[in-house]
């Protein structure tokens, strides 16, 4: 499976880093937190370690290590505005539930 992302989240992406002014994509991530179990997380990544997976979707690299892509692999990474809020929303098909907020889950 891969990692994909939707027009809205890629172009969102390539803004970030154009305004940013440096960086090889995103890396996505899980760690353990929030009422369900799991948080993701999203930051810029500058190097690409030798154990990460890459995915490149709409000319955006999406690195991910090893221990989270068993949790996240089939996801499709999407950004939303919904009123006056925006941000990611991760379509994750391993996900069995999330919290009230979204902002945690589990598998």
């Amino acid at each position: 499976m891969a990692i994909t992302l939707t027009n809205s989240a890629a172009n969102r992406v390539q803004a970030f880093l154009a305004n940013r002014g440096k960086g090889v994509g995103l890396r996505l991530g899980v760690k353990t937190s929030g009422c369900s179990g799991m948080a993701y997380v999203l930051e810029f990544a500058d190097i690409i370690n030798d154990d990460d997976s890459v995915f490149e979707d709409k000319n955006v690299k999406v690195i991910v290590d090893k221990k989270s892509l068993v949790y996240i692999d089939g996801t499709e990474l999407d950004f939303v505005k919904e009123g006056l809020n925006e941000g990611f929303k991760f379509n994750n098909p391993n996900a069995q539930n999330e919290c009230g907020c979204g902002e945690s889950f589990n598998v």
